[in-house]
């Protein structure tokens, strides 16, 4: 049986990746060049150990930039981009009927603590996570399970008993590599990214397209798991 459900942040409960590779896409078009979503989609989800985009730039251009210039730049465009965004479709109504259904809500994110919280209070769902664990917590950050398994291990439940909601590769990796179910929600730009090397157990649209508790049930009883 379905005991919790874990979140990833970024890109899943609300979208700072898309603006943040707009930003990065208009840095490297003033440079005359073109950042393809394969390289950018290593870095979606994990650290920068496979993929920085600030070294990737000085490697096309062909030397070092001024790279405090290039941050400060990067932080103006994500700046004026993510003002737009809004809490995506359908997790408020997922995290109230979490709770209405009584199950544990956790947060696993490779990103900072205080990256994680000032969006989760800003967006006023802070108060509905048991559990959050963040890059902070953590010797390795997603593709590793070990985000997942400090959530699972707070709990005290088991893998199978938890579905993982994500919105990209990496983050499907670990959530699988925990040995969880997991969902994948892609963006505007992960739905552009492959999972075809991870067996995730359901792909939607949005979280409107099925309730969480239609959703559960299919997961308490696989058979009718489409």
């Amino acid at each position: 049986m379905i005991k919790a459900i874990i979140f990833d942040f970024d890109g899943l409960i609300f979208d700072t990746e898309t603006p943040e590779f707009r930003a990065f896409q208009e840095i490297y078009e003033e440079h005359g060049l073109e950042l393809k979503i394969e390289m950018w989609g290593q870095w979606v989800g994990t650290d920068s150990s496979k993929f920085n985009p600030y070294d990737y730039l000085d490697e096309c251009v062909g030397k070092p930039l001024n790279r405090e210039e290039i941050r400060s730049l990067r932080r103006e465009k994500y700046g004026n981009l993510i003002i737009k965004e809004k809490i995506r479709p359908g997790v408020e109504e997922y995290l109230k009927a979490a709770k209405d259904l009584g199950l544990k809500i956790g947060l696993a994110s490779s990103s900072t603590k205080d990256w994680v919280t000032e969006y989760l209070k800003s967006l006023n769902v802070v108060e509905y996570f048991d559990c959050i664990r963040v890059r902070d917590d953590v010797k390795k950050v997603k593709p590793d399970p070990e985000l997942y398994l400090q959530v699972l291990n707070y709990f005290g439940i088991e893998p199978k008993e938890a579905i993982a909601f994500e919105d990209s590769p990496n983050g499907a990796r670990a959530a699988k590599q925990a040995g969880m179910h997991c969902i994948v929600i892609p963006n505007d730009i992960t739905k552009e990214l492959k999972f075809d090397d991870v067996d995730i157990d359901l792909r939607l649209i949005s979280m409107k397209q099925m309730s969480l508790k239609s959703l559960i049930e299919q997961f308490n009883y696989p058979e009718n798991l489409t």
